[in-house]
Order: structure tokens, then sequence, then C-alpha cells
């Protein structure tokens, strides 16, 4: 669950990069490279979630999709969405 203000900054992620050609934008594929040695490390992203303490996907969230739905809340900002008082829920 995520609020309007919130949507419109995830909506903003730009166009896909364009593919490489010779004098396009994304220049920084070398030739002749070897693989192993030149290739970045993979870090994923170390987040976690302020109630249950389990590991986020998405860069930008504060709380897992469970929690914020369980709460009524936007995962991105935490802020009140929605009343769950009259809903019945499960305790995880």
């Amino acid at each position: 669950m995520v609020c309007s203000k919130c949507e419109a900054k995830l909506r903003k992620g730009g166009p896909a990069p364009d593919p490489w050609r010779e004098g396009s934008t994304n220049t920084d594929r070398k030739i002749n490279e070897n693989k192993l040695l030149g290739r970045k490390k993979f870090m994923p992203s170390q987040s976690k979630c302020k109630t249950c303490k389990s590991t986020l996907h998405d860069a930008n969230a504060t709380y897992c999709q469970g929690c914020a739905y369980q709460k009524g809340i936007c995962h991105v900002c935490g802020n009140q969405i929605l009343d769950t008082s009259g809903y019945r829920q499960s305790a995880k």
C-alpha cells in the first residue's frame, strides 16, 4: 500500500536506458574486459522493516508489505492510509 504522494515519487523513474551502441549515452562498457575482474559486486538492499525486522526488497521502503497492510499505512513513508480497526486480521 502506497500513499498518493509516494506513488508520484515512485513513478518518476524516467525512461529506460538506450541499448549499447557506438556513441550512445551509456558507454561505460569496456571492450575486451575480463568479466570476472571487472564486474561490480552485487550488494543487496540492507534495509529492514521497522516492525518485524525482515529484509526489504524495495530500497525506498521502511515497512514490509505485510506489516503495512496489517497496520493500514504506506510502506514507504508510514502515513496512515486506511482505518483497519473494523478488519478481522489474524495476529502475526
